[in-house]
């Protein structure tokens, strides 16, 4: 294969004058910056093979020149020439030349029209036409966006086969028509060779016919007299079968006869007993009403036991705290009695040393008489010289003695609000203390009231459902009662079945993936459904669906082991399924046509498959007309199946609903019934339960009682609380500010008081001085005479001592009015009414307490009776329940005999039916063989020799006249 060596462009586009572009491999890229010219080279390899300027990205041919586009063209011609190389090395110019606006064509420089270059360009594989010699921008991405038609067209465009279509048409038309023609021939070749075997065949089988013809003559009368011999054998051989078992039956009779009393007897026992049980049962019942109703006093009468003690506890501990509060009481006006009896006996003792020191001085500093009378002389002239003064200073110190009084007052008063304070601020923290322990008793009630009242709602709602539930579900009691009266089934099982049932249930239990039955798991919609669906599902109504093909072995496996009857098992994994043509759902006429899937009722929904297995397409119609025009007479055949259970199958094989078919659809009524007997032992439990939810409204009512009961107090302890708070709190701040107001307005008062005292003080001072100036003066020279400066010397050492003395004095006094006031207000609190108060409540909850332990005590003991009297109940009753078992198990006992007997006696019944059925059988027999012998012109002579012949017996009796013939 050749490939193109090089390009020479003239003139071309953006290539001016001669350009030579080469040379080319088997693979060659172009590569550059845009504007470079890779464009224009494939406009020049495009334009060389031959196509169109539309597509070469110009308007006109022209444009094609070098500078035309913008109006300034270097010459008006241009050329682009291809070099193509054979694989031999021989090598082809094609060449385009453009002429202002016409072109030119040349191969190997030589000039040749368009369609001679094209041929030339075809030789070598390139097609203008189908363009597959480049590929443009895009093109591929169009390529790919084509659907198929589309893209076959392209292939077929490119490889020119589309040119050949019409001549293909043609060659395949007679195609058709020659095989059409040899299959003709050859189809009435092999039909009159047929022809010709078959009446070869038929001659044969002619002739054999009449040879076959004289032999059954023979045969046939041969058949019927051993017929004849051996049905009088089998008529006397039932007849004495009868007879035997006409004997057995008898004797069944008499033995069930006997059963039937033992049975009626053990009835009687064990309705007696069962009244006696239901007689306990309904005084353990009253037993258990007394008991519920005596447990609400007992739990009343302890909680108010707890109650009451709780409130002694806390009796006696606000007791030892009045106690302790009365003996502090008492030691703090012991200690002011003693402090009192100290300070009286220090007074004493001070007054005895003042007396002591005054004598002592007295000796030391005693004047003579005459110096005594002069001092008093010389005082009364200073005094009569200074009374003037003497009077303003007793003013000034009246008035100092009076503010000294207010000042000693307001200091009393003041001391007395400090103590009234102070017995207030204790009065307060014990109101706080109170309003704490109410608080907290409070707190705790408030929880046990949320607690009550949970647990109360939590019963009510218990109750409340209760009683829904007891309704509804005696409603569907009442219902499924009724179902079941309705249900005209046989409510008892037969052993197989029961066997199967357990086998099925064994299986459950034993392997995980086993759903159960098929009969099972699903239900017709409609109860007139029922033949047609046992007859569409078959043998598949008892077939056992599991998850996989490995359990249905472990399955059969486990049923070889247990020797158990053949089963049929549908895998989910295993079966292969059609899908449902959903054609046949849109059927109108005939009317009423469904298909057998869609009048199923199936639980688990994974069961699908299985039932969709069994089912098929199969159609229920309402007719057999119905059924018959859906297998037959449409377009295709389906498998159709009529309400009375005829059935037509796409072969065309029709089989009708038998008796037997009937039996088996009443198994869907058994199973409902059995689902009913369990819903209705299930609704039966569930009663029980929501009976003893119910007895529950006896707790629900002690719950309630004891709810008020702790409403009540905690309303009484927010009230006290409440009081304590808004009186009694509030009244001791009240006073306590009241006081604290008064206290603060002493300290201004007795500040003035003081400052007045200090100014008087000066005062008198002043006066004191002029008085000691006139002194001074009178006693001058009696100061010579004794040796002091002046007379105040002798009278201040005097004075000091007295004035120490006073103030010692004093203090004394104040602190033995301070120890007075204050143990007269000690003593007037009485703390012991407090101590009695609380003896008083002690007492009392003590009796109380003791009455109510009576109370508890007693209501114990009559709900231990009543516990007491309950347990011997139950055990008379479990007592009394094993004999009912004894007695129910020798009832059944008796009955399984009875079912053995009954067995028996069926058995036997149809043993007898079954022989009295083949002996009326074998009668019609003899009668329709001695018709057909006289029909067939075998007559009573005949019969009789061949009886004679047949048997070698001279006796033979002839049953068309009724006589012995006698043959020598």
């Amino acid at each position: 294969m050749g490939h193109l060596k090089y390009i020479e462009v003239e003139n071309f586009k953006s290539y001016k004058d001669v350009q030579k572009i080469g040379p080319f491999r088997n693979f060659t890229a172009i590569i550059g910056p845009n504007g470079s010219g890779k464009s224009n080279l494939m406009d020049a390899i495009s334009f060389v093979l031959g196509e169109r300027t539309n597509n070469l990205r110009v308007k006109k041919l022209s444009d094609l020149i070098h500078g035309a586009p913008v109006g300034q063209a270097v010459s008006n011609r241009a050329s682009v020439t291809a070099v193509y190389t054979e694989d031999d090395g021989t090598e082809t110019q094609f060449s385009r030349v453009i002429h202002s606006t016409t072109s030119d064509y040349k191969i190997n420089k030589l000039t040749v029209s368009a369609h001679e270059y094209q041929a030339a360009l075809e030789k070598i594989g390139i097609f203008i036409k189908a363009k597959n010699f480049l590929v443009y921008q895009g093109a591929v991405e169009q390529i790919a966006m084509k659907n198929p038609k589309e893209r076959t067209q392209l292939f077929e465009q490119i490889s020119r086969s589309g040119e050949l279509a019409s001549e293909y048409d043609k060659l395949k038309a007679e195609m058709m028509k020659a095989e059409e023609d040899t299959q003709f021939n050859y189809h009435k070749k092999k039909g009159i060779a047929a022809e010709k075997k078959e009446a070869r065949m038929e001659k044969e089988e002619a002739e054999k016919y009449k040879r076959l013809r004289v032999q059954l003559a023979e045969k046939q009368t041969q058949l019927q007299l051993f017929k004849l011999f051996y049905n009088e054998q089998y008529i006397d051989h039932y007849q004495e079968e009868l007879e035997m078992k006409g004997k057995e039956m008898g004797k069944l009779s008499s033995k069930k006869e006997k059963v039937e009393e033992h049975i009626k007897e053990k009835k009687k026992d064990h309705g007696r007993l069962t009244r006696e049980l239901a007689k306990m049962e309904q005084e353990i019942r009253e037993s258990e009403v007394e008991l519920n109703k005596k447990r609400p006093l007992y739990i009343k009468a302890k909680e108010k036991s707890a109650h009451t003690q709780k409130k002694l506890e806390a009796a006696k501990k606000s007791l030892r705290a009045a106690m302790k509060a009365k003996e502090t009481h008492e030691q703090e006006i012991k200690q002011l009695e003693e402090e009192l009896e100290e300070v009286k006996l220090k007074k004493a003792e001070y007054e005895e040393q003042v007396q002591e020191e005054s004598q002592s001085q007295g000796k030391d500093m005693t004047l003579e008489d005459s110096q005594v009378q002069e001092y008093n002389k010389l005082k009364e002239e200073a005094g009569m010289r200074a009374a003037r003064y003497h009077q303003e200073l007793e003013s000034i110190n009246r008035e100092q003695k009076a503010d000294q009084d207010k000042l000693d007052n307001e200091s009393r008063k003041k001391t007395e609000l400090v103590n009234k304070i102070k017995q207030k601020e204790h009065e307060l923290e014990e109101n706080k203390k109170r309003v704490e322990k109410l608080n907290d008793y409070i707190r705790t009630s408030e929880q046990s009231v949320e607690e009550q009242r949970t647990l109360c709602k939590t019963l009510q709602e218990e109750v409340s459902e209760a009683k829904e539930k007891i309704k509804e579900i005696n409603s569907d009691l009442d219902s499924v009662t009724d179902q079941l009266g309705e249900a005209k089934v046989d409510k008892h099982e037969s052993s197989r079945r029961a066997k199967k049932q357990e086998l099925t249930e064994n299986l459950q239990r034993l392997f995980p993936g086993v759903h159960g039955r098929l009969l099972d798991l699903c239900q017709p919609s409609h109860k007139r459904y029922q033949i047609a669906v046992t007859k569409v599902l078959g043998k598949n109504m008892d077939a056992i669906i599991v998850d996989a093909e490995k359990t249905a072995r472990d399955c059969i496996q486990y049923m070889k082991e247990q020797r158990a009857e053949p089963e049929t098992f549908l895998p989910l994994d295993f079966i292969e399924v059609r899908p449902v043509d959903e054609r046949l759902r849109e059927i109108r006429e005939p009317r009423n046509v469904k298909l057998v899937f869609d009048i199923m009722q199936y639980d688990p929904p994974q069961i699908k498959k299985a039932l969709l297995f069994a089912c098929g397409n199969a159609l229920v119609c309402e007719t057999t007309e119905d059924a018959r025009k859906m297998c037959f007479h449409g377009r295709e055949r389906h498998k159709a199946v009529a309400l009375d259970g005829t059935l037509f199958q796409k072969s065309g094989i029709i089989s009708g609903g038998a008796s037997d078919l009937k039996a088996k659809a009443r198994r869907w009524d058994e199973k409902q019934v059995i689902n009913l007997k369990n819903r209705k032992d299930k609704l039966t439990e569930d009663l029980k339960e929501a009976m003893k939810k119910k007895r529950k409204e006896s707790e629900l009512s002690t719950i309630q009682s004891q709810i008020r009961g702790l409403e009540t107090r905690l309303k009484y302890s927010i009230t006290d609380r409440d009081n304590t708070q808004r009186k009694h709190i509030a009244n001791n701040e009240k006073e306590l500010q009241k006081y604290r107001t008064e206290i603060a307005t002493f300290d201004p008062r007795i500040q003035q008081i003081e400052e007045r005292m200090a100014q008087r003080e000066e005062a008198i001072n002043a006066v004191k001085d002029r008085m000691n100036r006139v002194e001074d003066e009178v006693f001058r020279e009696f100061c010579a005479s004794i040796g002091v400066d002046n007379i105040r010397k002798y009278e201040e050492k005097e004075l000091r001592v007295q004035q120490e003395r006073a103030k010692k004095r004093l203090e004394f006094e104040n602190q033995k009015s301070r120890l007075m006031n204050q143990l007269e207000y000690e003593r007037s609190r009485d703390t012991m009414e407090n101590v009695n108060r609380w003896q008083k409540n002690v007492e009392a909850d003590e009796k109380e307490m003791e009455k109510l332990k009576k109370d508890e005590t007693k209501h114990m003991k009559l709900i231990d009776e009543l516990m007491k009297k309950l347990e011997e109940h139950r055990q008379h009753k479990i007592t009394k329940k094993s004999e009912v078992d004894d007695k129910e198990s020798e009832a059944n006992d008796i009955r399984r005999q009875q079912q053995v007997v009954q067995k028996e006696i069926t058995a036997l019944q149809k043993q007898m039916t079954s022989m009295e059925n083949k002996l009326e059988t074998r009668r019609q027999e003899r009668h329709s063989l001695l018709i057909m012998c006289k029909v067939t012109a075998f007559f009573c002579l005949c019969v009789c020799a061949r009886v004679h012949d047949a048997l070698g017996e001279n006796n033979c009796f002839c049953s068309l006249c009724s006589s012995w013939k006698t043959w020598s």
